[in-house]
């Protein structure tokens, strides 16, 4: 298997729905070590995707909760969230049983911009509903990455001071921050300072460049933050997460450049995740681009 010295990359694989054999077979031929698996713990046999990770001598990092339809710890009814809490600890199961070490959980629905509570009420459904979570994955031994959006994909947890907060009113020693660079680029105005300030609670870091795209087509300064990252400690995944917004203009070939041709085989609640990120079903060539290019620029800054 391969190891983990100090950084190791991964990508997420929610990003593109394409059978996880392909997934797999590509990240292992670019050097990716690890994957951190879309949590759809209906979708992936534990069986069947531990044989796979064998095959292609890759590792599960862990999953990352999936926050479309219902699911949101912070909705006034409470069979709702109660049912996201059931959800997300099913996502910890998947985990766990794939040897993974974390979960990155996103409190509330992406995309939902409006509250639906008092703040107040909203706080406390997110600590109870987060701690609930993370007592049942201390149990297996996992890790949970609280995950701060931007302010265009929620209203709640977005930057680096609030979800200090969280964790310190969960109060739970397995639950943290997972870092992702184009969500914090956005919502910090030093994204080394914010860094630095989350020194001992980094569990994930997810790479996306300034403008969502790979490391090396933006405008953040890789060699910084993986320097920044050695110097507060952090020894985990580093995660290609870059996610572009579909040109659907004629500069973009109305799309075409980047978007698979349709019929999509996908199902109602993947497709509206990917449309609530401005994009769709992309095309595999331009798909294996952008998993390049992160290899590129991030795999040399790891040796």
């Amino acid at each position: 298997m391969a190891t983990t010295k100090m950084h190791h990359l991964s990508t997420h694989t929610w990003m593109r729905p394409e059978p996880l054999e392909l997934t797999l077979e590509r990240a292992s031929s670019l050097g990716y070590a690890s994957i951190e698996l879309a949590g759809e713990p209906t979708v992936h046999d534990i069986g069947e995707t531990q044989a796979l990770l064998k095959k292609y001598n890759l590792r599960c990092w862990g999953c990352v909760t999936l926050m479309y339809g219902s699911r949101n710890l912070a909705a006034p009814d409470q069979i709702q969230r109660e049912d996201t809490v059931s959800y997300m600890k099913n996502v910890v199961d998947l985990a766990a049983g794939l040897g993974g070490k974390i979960v990155t959980l996103v409190p509330c629905t992406v995309g939902k911009l409006q509250p639906s509570a008092s703040p107040v009420d909203e706080w406390s459904w997110v600590v109870d509903g987060v701690r609930e979570v993370a007592l049942h994955a201390a149990q297996k031994e996992i890790r949970v990455a609280i995950e701060p959006l931007n302010r265009f994909e929620t209203y709640m947890i977005t930057n680096v001071s609030q979800t200090l907060q969280l964790i310190q009113e969960v109060d739970l020693p397995n639950v943290g921050i997972a870092f992702d660079t184009f969500h914090l680029s956005i919502e910090e105005p030093n994204l080394m300072a914010a860094l630095r300030k989350c020194k001992g609670k980094i569990f994930d870091v997810h790479l996306g460049d300034n403008n969502r795209l790979s490391p090396g087509d933006g405008s953040l300064d890789w060699p910084l933050i993986v320097q920044t990252l050695r110097e507060v400690g952090y020894e985990g995944a580093l995660a290609h997460e870059a996610m572009p917004p579909i040109d659907r203009t004629s500069v973009g070939a109305f799309g075409s450049k980047q978007i698979q041709p349709e019929p999509w085989d996908v199902d109602a609640g993947t497709l509206q995740f990917l449309k609530d990120h401005a994009s769709g079903v992309l095309r595999e060539d331009y798909y294996n681009d952008m998993l390049k290019k992160t290899a590129e620029t991030i795999l040399p800054l790891l040796q």
